[in-house]
């Protein structure tokens, strides 16, 4: 296996991607969207999940296809970012057809990041706006790191981000990961710099650093906060041919990716959940080997992909943890 072009989820054909940041507020969200309704399915495994019509994402819902997924901060405000999203696909004509109504598909999710250090006093929340604003510039290449959904987020010693990657299997399927990492655990080992999802690198995405030496993984996890006060959210996307079944099924495998990169993972206080999207365009060859191969596959992308996401952050002012490249490199 190897990264696809751009190392990004867009490396999945007719998957764009849009970022829209409020660096004030220290918030943003970030938008999936593809030329046409795509399949999608989602499974959670966090214990305080935010999310806006995942429902309609199981296999036996009459809606089988969504217009657009969108990642969001500002906790339960953020959810209001869909709605821009989706305002904005009902103005481009887009939407599921109700009578003479187009009612746009998009289910989302949210991250806590509303105690960064930034700017919250607002009298209406910028949500919605963000939303509409990340689906207007949605296009193949995004900003990682510091960028959309991930601009305010924080995991427990580091700034967290937003983070990508791709892999092309032998098959010809392109499998990618997009991530807000905000988690209440690390993602790197101790003290070392060292990120968790070292063994998984390609081509140096987050600095070739290596597995730790000499760790032992038995020690107490360090973690942020107190309840509420993190998340991680991801999107595993595929060109495969699947139903909304298999798609679910692509999404648990990918939260064992989730689970190799943060310490520790899939807590009381993270709402972790992935959701899965599958464009349609590539049959599988065998539906057993093949769905176990593109699981494999949406684990490898969201270990890497979160691992970027805090390796590309940036510093700003008045942010309450560093970087970890300003830490470490």
């Amino acid at each position: 296996m190897r990264p696809g072009p751009l190392n990004l989820i867009t490396d999945v054909p007719g998957l764009r991607v849009g970022n829209a940041e409020d660096h004030r507020v220290k918030t943003g969200a970030t938008v999936l969207l593809a030329d046409r309704p795509f399949t999608a399915a989602v499974h959670v495994m966090g214990g305080a999940p935010g999310t806006r019509e995942t429902d309609l994402l199981a296999p036996d819902k009459t809606v089988q296809e969504v217009d657009a997924l969108v990642l969001s901060g500002g906790s339960a405000f953020g959810l209001d970012a869909a709605s821009g999203a989706a305002d904005w696909l009902r103005g481009q004509g887009r939407g599921f057809a109700v009578g003479d109504q187009l009612v746009p598909i998009v289910p989302g999710a949210i991250v806590f990041d509303l105690i960064n250090g930034g700017d919250k006093d607002w009298r209406e929340n910028p949500y919605k706006r963000l939303g509409a604003e990340a689906a207007e510039a949605a296009g193949e290449t995004f900003s990682l790191g510091t960028a959309g959904a991930g601009t305010g987020a924080i995991i427990a010693d580091l700034k967290g981000g937003l983070g990508s990657a791709s892999v092309v299997l032998p098959s010809g399927h392109t499998v990618g990961a997009l991530v807000v990492v905000n988690a209440l655990g690390q993602v790197t080992v101790g003290d070392s710099g060292h990120f968790w999802a070292a063994p998984y690198e390609m081509r140096e995405e987050y600095g070739g650093r290596g597995t730790a030496p000499g760790f032992d993984a038995s020690q107490a996890p360090r973690h942020k906060g107190g309840p509420g006060q993190a998340t991680t959210i991801a999107i595993v996307a595929t060109d495969a041919a699947l139903t909304q079944a298999q798609a679910t099924r692509m999404a648990t495998a990918a939260h064992d990716g989730m689970a190799r990169a943060i310490y520790p993972s899939h807590t009381p206080m993270d709402g972790d959940l992935v959701f899965a999207a599958a464009t349609g365009e590539r049959p599988l060859a065998d539906p057993v080997w093949d769905a176990l191969h593109l699981g494999h596959a949406a684990a490898l992308c969201l270990s890497r992909a979160i691992a970027r996401g805090v390796y590309e952050a940036t510093p700003a002012a008045g942010d309450p943890l560093p970087t970890w490249q300003l830490t470490f490199d």
